[in-house]
């Protein structure tokens, strides 16, 4: 089975950056696609990045982020990194990286990711 564990949550101020990064611990498939997506109470886990293990495919954003944040891929190392910048309030969330084993292509949908990570605590103060 594939375990994911991520890591660089904690507190910023608005308008700070933080990096995410989500490590599998072993190989995970010729073709994936690692994403983050993240949750607050009250709201359904909300689509942020994905990305491709090859390499060739634009990442996918979701609107609410694409012009702050930076999705990147190690597949050497079966990492994945989110680079958040000017973060803000809104941002608040706990994040949750996952692994779509076998993706010839990355969806936003949750449902189809088949591990998940135990997330990361990521909160912005005005």
């Amino acid at each position: 089975q594939v375990q994911l564990v991520e890591s660089g949550g904690g507190s910023v101020q608005a308008g700070g950056s933080l990096g995410l990064s989500c490590a599998a611990s072993n190989y995970i498939s010729d073709l994936y696609c690692m994403a983050w997506f993240r949750e607050t109470p009250g709201k359904q886990r909300e689509f942020i990045a994905a990305i491709h293990s090859d390499g060739t495919q634009r990442p996918d954003f979701a609107d609410s982020v694409k012009d702050r944040f930076a999705i990147s891929i190690d597949s050497a190392k079966n990492t994945v990194y989110l680079q958040m910048n000017n973060l803000k309030p809104e941002d608040t969330a706990r994040y949750y990286c996952a692994v779509d084993r076998n993706a010839w292509i990355c969806s936003i949908v949750a449902r189809y990711y088949n591990f998940w990570g135990q997330g990361t605590q990521v909160t912005v103060s005005s």
